[in-house]
Formats: C-alpha cells, sequence, structure tokens
C-alpha cells in the first residue's frame, strides 16, 4: 500500500477538469512512471443501452500509430487459404485440428479469424469464444476471405471495440512510449470510428464522456471538440 500511495502522491495534473486532447496525452504520459512502458487506454461513455439490437456499438479500427503489442492471430481455415495466413504472419493456423485444440483448452492468441466456409466449424467454439469475445465475426472483420490482409491489419494495429453492458467502450490505444503525436492521431481515428459506428437507436448525446488513462495512473478527461466528438 506505502508503493501505492508514493505513486499516487507523485501524480501531476488536475482529474477533475476537462482537458484538451493534447494537453490530456501530455498528462497521462507525465503520469505513467510505472517500471514497465505502461499502456494508454480510452473509455468513452455512449448514450447508448446496449441491451436493444438498434443501440449496440461494434465494430473495427485501424490505428495509424499501431498499438505497440504484439497481437497473436490464430486463424480457421485450409489449403491455399491456410497457406495464405501462414505467409502473413498468422501465429497458428489449423482447420479442424485447430477447432478441436481449443476445445482441448488452448487458447495462446489475441485474435481469431476464420473464413466464410469454416463457420459451421467456428460455430462449435461459440461457448469458448464468445464470453472472451473472441468469436469470428463478419461485422468486425474477422470472418473473411481475405486472410491474409486480416492478418497484416491484426498484426499492424487493427483493434476490435464494443460496447459493455454499461455502454462504454474500453480500448488500448498506445504505449506510454509513444510520441505525443502518435496517440493524439491513434485518439482521434478511435472516436472518429466510434462516430462512424453510430447506431440508428442512439438519440440525444451519442458521446457523453471521453477519459484517458495509463496502465497504473489517473484518467483524464477529454473534451469531445478537440477530437470531432
Amino acid at each position: 500500500m506505502a508503493k501505492q500511495a508514493k505513486r499516487t502522491k507523485s501524480w501531476t495534473g488536475d482529474t477533475t477538469a476537462t482537458h484538451a486532447l493534447a494537453d490530456a496525452v501530455k498528462l497521462v504520459k507525465a503520469n505513467a512512471n510505472a517500471k514497465f512502458d505502461e499502456s494508454i487506454e480510452i473509455a468513452v461513455n455512449l448514450g447508448v443501452d446496449p441491451r436493444h439490437a438498434d443501440q449496440q456499438v461494434r465494430g473495427v479500427v485501424a490505428l495509424p500509430s499501431g498499438t505497440g503489442r504484439d497481437v497473436r492471430v490464430a486463424v480457421i481455415a485450409k489449403d491455399a487459404k491456410a497457406a495464405e495466413a501462414t505467409a502473413a504472419g498468422a501465429d497458428v493456423v489449423g482447420a479442424e485440428d485447430l477447432v478441436e485444440r481449443i476445445q482441448g483448452g488452448f487458447m495462446d492468441f489475441d485474435r481469431v479469424i476464420a473464413t466464410p466456409d469454416m463457420m459451421a466449424l467456428v460455430g462449435r467454439l461459440g461457448k469458448v469464444l464468445g464470453p472472451r469475445g473472441l468469436m469470428p465475426n463478419p461485422r468486425v472483420g474477422t470472418v473473411t476471405p481475405n486472410v491474409g490482409q486480416a492478418v497484416k491489419d491484426a498484426k499492424g494495429g487493427s483493434i476490435e471495440f464494443r460496447t459493455e453492458k454499461t455502454g462504454i467502450i474500453h480500448a488500448g490505444i498506445g504505449k506510454a512510449s509513444f510520441t505525443e503525436e502518435a496517440l493524439e492521431i491513434n485518439v482521434k481515428a478511435m472516436i472518429d470510428a466510434l462516430n462512424k459506428a453510430k447506431p440508428s437507436g442512439a438519440k440525444g448525446t451519442y458521446i457523453k464522456k471521453i477519459s484517458l488513462s495509463s496502465t497504473m495512473g489517473p484518467g483524464f478527461k477529454i473534451d469531445g471538440g478537440s477530437v470531432g466528438a
């Protein structure tokens, strides 16, 4: 507890005020003083109720500056598409054999991509992958015949997002070691993707609150006007 108290005492900046994006990024980086390269995370409160089908927000965004982390990609495909996935850098590739491994407890991956013809097999994994948010879905580009490009996108900084039960989107948009400009670009890309994914059932204010924080640091509110919200 003493170490945590010492850390919080070293924090700087007003966590109750609303800051322009550039200022919020500077504050988050200044307070990311752990002994490892902290992840920078964004939280966006949306004016939606995910319990209603026409108010669910889900999609994918390619972060221009990347994520700063090594994404392990599993691809469920066969024959030429399996070879394409391997050539693109997929970490594990298979068909029936991979499905059986996953059913047996293998979970050494962060993203699962599948070709459309394999979805009958993938359907068996719903109870395993669904609760972890890893089930392939055409809406976010993880069910696609273009597996090579999907693997490259995942490895290059493409991330999925979806609303939680409370209408909040959480996502990692970089690392504390990123430059301020790189983080700002990623935040703007994230907000732009959320605006494009605005559901038809959303009423009133869509993006209600945006905050940015590091893994071990405090959160800072961002003025929506500074990011096009």
